[in-house]
């Protein structure tokens, strides 16, 4: 009996592979090694994508989530940037 992925468990394998790639780029690893890290993420958000699992926009809040987990937030609002230039 074949077994199905559900949208809620792609998700959580996605998140795990963000969290595995900001955590080799946070340890400096070798190019090729985090490039094909990269590789495999892109690859799974296009199969979401294209089978109609997700949207674009689930998507981006969802790796901007873990960035933020993973990375720390932001040093300023991205309207507070235009305000500093002009």
């Amino acid at each position: 009996m074949p077994t199905t992925t559900t949208k809620r468990e792609m998700l959580d394998n996605l998140r795990a592979m963000l969290r595995d790639v900001f955590q080799l780029r946070t340890d400096g690893v070798a190019y090729a090694k985090l490039a094909r890290a990269h590789g495999y993420v892109d690859g799974y958000m296009r199969v979401m994508l294209e089978a109609k699992i997700a949207t674009k926009k689930e998507l981006l809040v969802l790796v901007s989530e873990e960035r933020s987990r993973s990375l720390g937030g932001g040093t300023r609002a991205v309207g507070d940037a235009a305000a500093a230039v002009a």
